[in-house]
């Protein structure tokens, strides 16, 4: 008796807190990682006479050193199946995305947001997307940093 009354005065005498750390795809994690319009775009690190491999190998590094699981997860995987069959001009598209925040990625890629209109056409972001739709249901795990 005494628990059933302890429940319902919490029930109705504290507000609800605000979980400080909401779960991907929630409209409160949406909402809390949108990067503002009025951001202009990043300015991508000059790196001149990069040649094809070195550029290979930061990508993949990049993808995997994110900052969110997510994003740690779905990049790598993405990088560790298509880098090697990727032209210079390609290799060069995905550096720019990597250059964006990374729930915008994750996001885009996903189909929950609409990417900008610089993002609107991209080939690679395209390819990202039939990756993180996954439709042959591949159990992903971060790849060996050996292989």
């Amino acid at each position: 008796m005494l628990s059933r009354l302890v429940t319902r005065h919490l029930a109705t005498s504290s507000p609800r807190l605000k979980d400080p750390w909401p779960l991907p795809h929630t409209p409160e994690h949406l909402a809390s990682t949108t990067t503002p319009t009025s951001v202009p775009p990043p300015t991508p690190l000059p790196r001149p006479n990069e040649i094809p491999s070195t550029l290979r190998a930061r990508l993949l590094y990049q993808s995997r050193k994110r900052g969110t699981l997510e994003s740690d997860l779905l990049l790598s995987t993405f990088a560790r199946d298509h880098l090697a069959a990727m032209d210079e001009a390609e290799l060069k598209e995905y550096d720019r995305l990597l250059d964006e925040p990374d729930w915008d990625i994750y996001y885009w890629s996903t189909g929950k947001r609409t990417p900008p209109e610089r993002w609107a056409h991209s080939a690679i972001l395209e390819k990202l997307s039939v990756h993180a739709k996954n439709e042959g249901r591949v159990v992903r795990r971060m790849p060996s940093l050996t292989e």
